[in-house]
C-alpha cells in the first residue's frame, strides 16, 4: 500500500497549550504516524523542530539533576518559554525513560506538569502510570486516595490492574484479593496478567495453599497460562520443596501447546529442578535452554546457563559454554566467568580466561584481575598475588582499594602484619567514599602497632583511615 493513501485516516481536533494559551489543531493519525496543523495563522507556527530534539535536548536537562529530591519543574517551565510547544507524546515517552531509570519523584512531577500546566486530558493508562508512581513515591495510602479520586469513566481494567500491583508491592494480601475480586466482578480479570500477580504474591508471602485454588479459577475462567504463569509456579514448588507439584506443572509446560516459551522459561525449570534434587530433569531443561538461545538476549542466556551448570557443579559444561560465548564480550562477562570458576575452586581455568581477556583487551580494568589477587591471597599465595599486582600496574592497570585491600587480607593469614599495614594506608589512598575496612584486618594492624610502640604511627594511620572504619570495630576503634 502506498504510503499516501490513507485508508485508516482519523482526524481530530485536539487542544494544545502553546505558550500562555491554547490553540485548536489538526491531528491525522495513520497507524503509528502522526501530523499536525495548526487551524490558526501559519506565523504562529513558524519555529519548527525535528521531532527527536526537543526531547533529546529537555532529556538532558533533567538528567543533569542529581538530588531526587529536587523538582524538574522549574526546567519545564523555561523549556516552554524557550520552545513554544512540545507533544503530549515526547513527555509521555520522557515520563517512562525516568521510570525506567528509577526516578519516580521526577516522572510523576512531570505527569502532575501536564495535567495542571498544559492542561492535557489524561486516558486512562496516563492514569494507571500515574496510580504506580504516586505509589512509589508517596506510599500506598497516598496511592488510595488518588484512586478513590479518579472519574470512573477512567477506571479501567488498566488502572485496576495497577492498584492490584500497588497492594502486592507491599504484601498487602488481603487488599490484594479485594481488587482482584472487584476485577472479576466488572470484567477486567480476563487476561493471566492480575493472575500472575496474585500467583507472586502467594509465593513470596508463604501462602502456597492458595495457588492450587487460583490455578482452578483460571481454568473455570478459560484464562490460559503464559510463560511468567510458569515460570512463577515453578519458583514456588520448589521454593517448599514440593517434587510432585513441581512436576505437574512440567507436564503441563511442555504439552501446553497454547504459548511460546523462551529459554528463561527452562532456564528457570532448571533452576527449579536443581534446587529440589531432579539433577536429570535440571540438565535436561538446560540442554532445552541452550536450544532455545537467539540473537535477541544472547548475553543473558548464556549468562543464565554459566550459573546453573556452575551451581550444580558441572565445571566442564561451564567451560563449554564459555567457549560458545566468549567471542564477543565486555570485561563483565569475564568477570562473571572467572568468579564462577573460582567457585568451583578451578583456579587453573581462571588463570587461563583472564590470559585470554589480558591478551585481548587494550584497555587494563582492574576489577578483572582483582578476583585473582583475592584468590591468590586467600590461598596464601602471595607471591602470585604480588607478582599479579606488578603486571596490572605495567600494563597500565590502576589498583583500586580492593586491591590492596585483598592483598592485606592475605599478609594478615600468613603473620605478615607489617606489609599488612602497608597495604591498608595504600588502599584509604585510592578509596571512595563509601568503602569501609574490615574489622579483622584493622585489628591486626592495631595490635602491630602496640607492639611497635609507636604511637605517632597509630595516630597517623588512623588519620588516613579516616571515614572508613566499620561499626564493628569495637573498642580498638576508640582507643585514640
Amino acid at each position: 500500500m502506498k504510503f499516501w493513501r490513507l485508508t485508516n485516516r482519523i482526524y481530530r481536533t485536539v487542544v494544545v497549550g502553546s505558550g500562555g494559551g491554547f490553540s485548536p489543531r489538526k491531528e491525522v493519525v495513520v497507524g503509528s504516524f502522526r501530523w499536525h496543523y495548526s487551524t490558526l495563522p501559519a506565523q504562529r507556527y513558524t519555529k519548527r523542530i525535528p521531532w527527536n530534539a526537543p526531547l533529546i535536548e529537555l532529556s538532558n536537562r533533567i538528567r543533569h539533576i542529581r538530588d531526587p529530591s529536587a523538582s524538574v519543574i522549574p526546567i519545564l517551565d523555561q523549556w516552554i518559554q524557550e520552545v513554544e510547544y512540545i507533544h503530549e507524546d515526547q513527555l509521555l515517552l520522557l515520563i517512562k525513560n525516568l521510570r525506567f531509570r528509577k526516578r519516580y519523584a521526577h516522572a510523576l512531577e512531570i505527569s502532575t506538569w501536564m495535567t495542571a500546566k498544559r492542561h492535557f486530558l489524561p486516558t486512562s493508562p496516563d492514569v494507571a502510570i500515574r496510580l504506580s508512581l504516586i505509589s512509589k513515591v508517596h506510599g500506598i495510602e497516598a496511592a488510595e486516595n488518588y484512586f478513590d479520586k479518579i472519574p470512573q469513566h477512567l477506571k479501567s481494567h488498566y488502572v485496576y490492574g495497577t492498584l492490584l500491583n500497588c497492594y502486592a508491592s507491599v504484601k498487602s494480601v488481603e487488599k490484594t484479593e479485594s481488587v482482584m475480586q472487584r476485577m472479576k466482578d466488572l470484567g477486567h480479570a480476563q487476561t493471566s496478567l492480575p493472575y500472575n500477580v496474585m500467583l507472586s504474591l502467594y509465593y513470596q508471602t508463604g501462602n502456597t495453599e492458595k495457588l492450587d485454588y487460583l490455578m482452578q479459577d483460571m481454568e473455570q475462567n478459560g484464562i490460559n497460562y503464559d510463560k511468567h504463569t510458569y515460570k512463577i509456579l515453578i519458583s514456588a514448588y520448589a521454593a517448599v520443596s514440593d517434587v510432585d507439584g513441581l512436576q505437574k506443572i512440567l507436564r503441563r509446560m511442555e504439552s501446553d501447546s497454547t504459548v511460546v516459551l523462551d529459554w528463561a522459561t527452562y532456564a528457570a525449570a532448571a533452576d527449579g529442578c536443581r534446587k529440589i534434587g531432579l539433577l536429570d530433569k535440571t540438565f535436561e531443561m538446560l540442554r532445552i535452554t541452550e536450544g532455545l538461545i537467539t540473537a535477541h538476549g544472547r548475553g543473558a542466556a548464556y549468562d543464565s546457563l554459566i550459573r546453573l551448570y556452575a551451581a550444580a557443579g558441572r565445571r566442564d559444561e561451564v567451560l563449554r559454554v564459555w567457549e560458545l560465548y566468549k567471542r564477543r564480550v565486555y570485561n563483565r562477562k569475564y568477570v562473571g566467568v572467572i568468579a564462577t570458576l573460582l567457585k568451583l575452586d578451578d583456579l587453573e581455568n581462571a588463570e587461563r580466561v583472564f590470559e585470554e581477556w589480558e591478551s585481548r583487551n587494550l584497555w587494563y580494568d582492574i576489577i578483572v584481575p582483582n578476583f585473582l589477587i583475592g584468590a591468590y591471597s586467600r590461598k596464601g599465595l602471595l607471591d602470585k598475588a604480588e607478582a599479579l599486582i606488578n603486571r596490572a600496574i605495567s600494563n597500565g592497570g590502576k589498583p583500586n582499594s580492593y586491591t590492596w585491600y585483598y592483598l592485606a587480607m592475605g599478609y594478615v593469614q600468613s603473620n605478615q602484619t607489617s606489609k599488612a599495614v602497608e597495604s591498608m594506608k595504600k588502599a584509604m589512598l585510592v578509596c571512595d567514599p563509601s568503602w569501609k575496612s574490615n574489622d579483622k584486618i584493622l585489628a591486626s594492624c592495631l595490635d602491630y602497632f602496640r607492639e611497635e610502640g609507636d604511637t605517632s604511627k597509630l595516630e597517623d594511620f588512623f588519620k588516613s583511615l579516616g571515614n572508613h572504619i566499620v561499626t564493628s570495630l569495637g573498642t580498638e576503634g576508640r582507643m585514640l
